[in-house]
């Protein structure tokens, strides 16, 4: 290559020691402001399966995944060579005016998990998928409103944030959509509601992202049987939850009976490699919404199906069905629960300990004891949920271990590995994660030291 051509590894050799100082004048400035303040402001070189590498050649378990993307974990091989394959097959890509197979491929494999599904429309990520599910549910039935549950999260664009149960993400973003929110588990409110009469659907996580919330048991099945009485339409967004998070393919699954209208997926699709984001739904929906030749583009998306997309997902769930990853989701996830769910008695501020699969919170809780309640009286009056932080943040820089906050104001750490991690990923965490937790409760030490610089920060932020 001549001196002027492109060289990328030389350019990242050159310029990739200015990756905070480049975000900081070009990006998002608070990223990188966040990440000095906590300690997370890392350099990571490579990375591999479960695992990040810096210069030094230290690993760092990830228990994060790209908040859910890195479903098959980093650098699978399947997936990169399904990706150099359909690279070098120099495919007549997005012509607009034709029907490539790869699409239809992939929707056929991911139609098998749903049976009662017959449709799919692809996008590029999760929140185009729930914007199409809204889309779809309002024009099928006429209506305007949808439903959605407080501490949902679902999106950020104008339509999903429409349905996203958190103040702080909605404000100064009005007017949204016509939407109103219910508590996971209140039937009640859905029919009073529904019986309004002008209710298109109701979208739901089978398990919140946002403190990993779990539906309540039969919540699910029938909320179903009210909407479908009063003609309006489930839709399950599994877009973290899907491709066998929770130990089933999809978590709607683990209730029997439930059989939404529209399902939204992404994420782990995607192979943590190319952006894809997928809506199934019933045949007499789809049908209603591209009704004519007229509107054959009445929903549709520029990079939506893509070729690079498309191989990646049918490598993905390939994969998943060859190394039997869902049902290593689900046995590896109750290990893990199962083992720090243990910690509960031994532990004053540890609460609860919940989830399903490799989808876990461990939520923290105010202790008895005079000493640490007053430790954590300080933490919760400067803000909800630095008592969290402190545990992520030891977690990370004495075990290498990357976790995050649940949520804002949320005293809650949820776990969403690479689904491939096994027993000496669990070790690794439980292990830590129990020396975290003693260094916590002996009174002193660096937790709490952090924990005083964290309550500055707080109320300067003020």
């Amino acid at each position: 290559m001549g001196p002027t051509g492109f060289d990328l590894t030389r350019l990242l050799a050159e310029r990739g020691g200015e990756r905070y100082e480049l975000h900081s004048r070009h990006l998002n400035h608070q990223l990188p402001r966040m990440l000095h303040t906590i300690g997370f402001d890392k350099v990571y070189e490579r990375a591999e399966g479960a695992y990040f590498y810096d210069a030094d050649g230290q690993d760092y378990l990830d228990m994060l995944a790209g908040f859910g993307v890195m479903g098959l974990g980093r650098h699978h091989p399947v997936v990169r060579q399904a990706l150099h394959d359909v690279l070098d097959a120099q495919l007549a890509d997005l012509t607009r005016f034709d029907c490539p197979p790869l699409p239809g491929l992939l929707a056929e494999q991911l139609l098998r998990h749903a049976p009662h599904l017959d449709r799919v429309f692809f996008g590029n990520s999760g929140t185009e998928a729930v914007e199409t599910a809204l889309k779809f549910a309002r024009y099928a039935t006429g209506r305007p409103r949808v439903l959605y549950c407080t501490h949902a999260f679902h999106g950020l664009t104008t339509g999903s944030l429409s349905v996203n149960g958190e103040d702080g993400f909605r404000d100064g973003f009005a007017p949204l959509l016509p939407d109103t929110a219910v508590e996971m588990g209140d039937l009640a409110a859905l029919e009073r509601e529904l019986k309004r009469g002008d209710v298109a659907a109701f979208v739901v996580e089978p398990v919140q992202g946002k403190g990993v919330t779990v539906a309540p048991p039969g919540f699910l099945c029938a909320a179903q049987e009210l909407l479908h009485r009063h003609k309006a339409l489930l839709i399950a967004d599994e877009v973290q939850t899907g491709l066998g998070r929770t130990g089933d393919f999809f978590a709607y699954q683990h209730e029997e009976g439930v059989e939404p209208d529209l399902v939204c997926v992404a994420k782990a699709l995607s192979g943590g490699y190319v952006p894809v984001g997928a809506t199934l739904g019933k045949e007499w929906i789809f049908k209603k919404v591209y009704s004519s030749m007229d509107r054959v583009l009445v929903h549709s998306a520029s990079f939506g199906a893509n070729a690079q997309a498309m191989a990646a997902g049918l490598a993905v769930l390939s994969v998943m069905a060859d190394e039997e990853i869902v049902a290593n989701a689900r046995h590896t996830g109750e290990l893990l629960r199962s083992r720090l769910a243990a910690l509960v008695d031994r532990y004053e501020l540890l609460h609860e300990v919940r989830g399903r699969g490799l989808m876990i919170g461990i939520e923290f809780g105010r202790p008895k004891s005079l000493g640490l309640r007053s430790r954590w009286t300080m933490l919760q009056a400067a803000r909800k949920g630095l008592f969290a932080q402190m545990v992520v943040v030891p977690l990370l820089q004495r075990h290498r271990i990357l976790t995050q906050v649940s949520g804002d104001h949320l005293e809650v750490i949820k776990l969403i590995p690479p689904l491939i991690i096994g027993e000496p990923e669990v070790d690794r965490f439980v292990e830590a994660f129990t020396a975290v937790m003693d260094d916590a409760h002996s009174g002193g030490g660096l937790m709490w030291d952090f924990g005083r610089t964290l309550v500055k920060q707080a109320v300067a932020n003020r």
